[in-house]
């Protein structure tokens, strides 16, 4: 019988505390999700705001909503983390959430950011930027970029619901960003 492998510690332990915050949210009926899980405008005298800053990464309103990033995330994050390291990815995840959970703070001060979207579109940029040659913008950029932009923008314009595209682009902003700086640092 072959044995399990635990083969991305940072992308694992990510799924695994998302499961644990979702899980302890259903529990406390969302009062651990709002408190911990979730980014918003409050008293900067209020310790758990900085930890929202950051755990807002990890809360999730529903389980298809937990579902539809996890997978994702499983799916693009550890073969970045292969390539990369644990640490870098670690980089890049803590300061795509500062990003986002400060915007989400200054410039929307009467609605919730939560979620992990925004580090999967961090990844996926990332992960699209990934093979492309030092001085070279890589095609499937270009495209991914577009597409992703175009569904984004569309549903900014169009679409009303309780999903923080503005976010979603910052996500995918940090991830070009990302891969620039560690296109010049190879």
């Amino acid at each position: 019988m072959k044995k399990l492998q635990f083969n991305s510690l940072v992308i694992l332990s990510f799924f695994f505390i998302s499961l644990a915050a979702l899980m302890i949210g259903t529990v406390t009926n969302g009062t651990a999700t709002m408190a911990l899980f979730s980014v918003y405008r409050a008293s900067l005298l209020d310790p758990l705001t900085y930890v929202r800053f950051f755990g807002h990464i990890f809360g999730h309103a529903s389980v298809s909503h937990f579902f539809g990033n996890m997978l994702l995330l499983l799916v693009v994050g550890p073969p970045l983390e292969e390539l990369y390291g644990s640490k870098t990815l670690i980089g890049a995840i803590l300061s795509t959430a500062i990003v986002s959970g400060l915007l989400q703070f200054i410039l929307f001060p009467n609605s919730m950011l939560l979620g992990a979207s925004g580090i999967v579109f961090m990844l996926i940029m990332l992960s699209s930027l990934s093979g492309a040659k030092s001085g070279k913008i890589p095609i499937t950029l270009i495209l991914v970029a577009v597409m992703y932009l175009g569904q984004e923008l569309y549903s900014i314009f169009f679409v009303q619901d309780n999903v923080a595209n503005l976010m979603h682009i910052v996500g995918g902003i940090c991830g070009v960003g990302w891969g620039f700086l560690l296109k010049q640092t190879k």
